[in-house]
């Protein structure tokens, strides 16, 4: 077992309870190629993904002063500097082999630098709960036109490529699946992580298991219809970290910051909301209640959407109204100005004839 954690050393970024925030998008994990057959594609990982939570720092509460984190030596009880610490693998009791990243790479230098696709399934036979984490994979500039044939091949027949790759001295397995024009490295599970659903206390299969009627399941069924909607990520966000932002500005303003709220007692709709603590008799009723609810959401989102395009559609008829005033006077002025110098000339002809005379 490892003596310190990969989060102490350069290259992974260090873990504490104020900062769990992750790499950015634009750092380079490691450079290498993904390998299946003969193919080489030069290609660079990339973090596909990172935590947005607030960031807390721990303090003393007797004076607010920042907490600060010590890396100890265990038999001296002094503070040990970030390079004076190694990583070591304890094989007897007291006696440890110590381990640099060129010992990890030598392990095995391909599995460090690879992606090595096994073999290629069908990208919906993967049950959800085995993905983990996305990494995006940008081509090297001479590995731009196999990686294209790569993603078009992908795409075109369905399937994924199971991978397996190292990174951050752990190898994963992986699924290299097709998202837009990227190919993403999404790290899966390994099937011993995976918990035996067996181990769950549920109704069996089929509607007769739990006495359904075919009413309730065609009402639920109308529920789930009417609630669906296309997939749009952009739409989601964490209300929670708003919330905790909320009640942070809350405190602030009632000059409560280093004042720590006591707990009470949850409010009883929260305890206990409607339905919960009681036998539910008609499931069709509370499916039926759920669905006017769901309907008259659906009636305000829509109102408030005609409402936005009435709106839009006032202030262009405004904007064309005014445009057509203003090009109106500008031609009334034009045809004055006309007229006017009509005038002039017809004024100014007799008189040259009469002096040419």
């Amino acid at each position: 077992r490892p003596v310190v954690s990969d989060a102490e050393f350069p290259g992974t970024p260090p873990i504490s309870p104020g900062n769990v925030e992750g790499p950015s998008m634009a750092s380079v994990i490691w450079k290498g190629a993904i390998t299946f057959g003969l193919v080489h594609i030069p290609v660079t990982l990339k973090a596909g993904a990172h935590a947005s939570n607030l960031d807390f720092d721990w303090l003393d509460r007797r004076d607010m002063a920042p907490i600060g984190y010590t890396r100890i030596n265990k038999t001296t009880g002094k503070a040990v500097e970030l390079k004076g610490i190694v990583k070591g693998y304890q094989f007897e009791k007291g006696e440890y082999v110590l381990m640099s990243d060129e010992d990890f790479r030598r392990a095995n230098p391909e599995a460090t630098q690879t992606v090595e696709i096994l073999a290629f399934v069908d990208a919906a036979s993967i049950p959800p709960y085995y993905f983990d984490t996305p990494y995006y994979l940008e081509p090297e500039k001479r590995g731009k036109k196999p990686y294209a044939l790569l993603r078009e091949a992908l795409k075109r027949s369905g399937r994924a490529g199971l991978a397996r790759f190292v990174v951050h001295t752990k190898q994963h397995l992986a699924a290299l699946l097709v998202t837009d024009s990227a190919l993403l490295l999404n790290t899966l599970r390994f099937a011993d992580e995976i918990q035996a659903i067996d181990d769950l206390d549920l109704p069996a299969e089929g509607a007769q298991s739990e006495g359904l009627s075919a009413r309730e399941i065609e009402t639920a069924t109308r529920l789930i219809d009417d609630m669906s909607e296309p997939w749009e990520p952009a739409r989601y966000r964490d209300s929670y970290r708003d919330d905790l932002m909320a009640r942070i500005e809350e405190k602030i303003a009632a000059g409560q910051t280093q004042v720590l709220t006591e707990a009470t007692d949850a409010p009883a709709s929260v305890t206990k909301r409607e339905g919960e603590g009681a036998q539910i008799i008609d499931l069709v009723a509370l499916l039926k209640k759920a669905f006017r609810r769901a309907m008259e959401r659906k009636t305000s989102r829509v109102a408030r959407r005609r409402q936005h395009q009435a709106s839009r559609h006032r202030s262009s008829r405004q904007k064309k109204i005014s445009s057509s005033r203003v090009s109106k006077g500008t031609t009334k002025l034009s045809m004055t100005k006309t007229v006017s110098t009509k005038r002039a000339s017809r004024t100014s002809a007799p008189a040259s004839r009469r002096k040419a005379a």
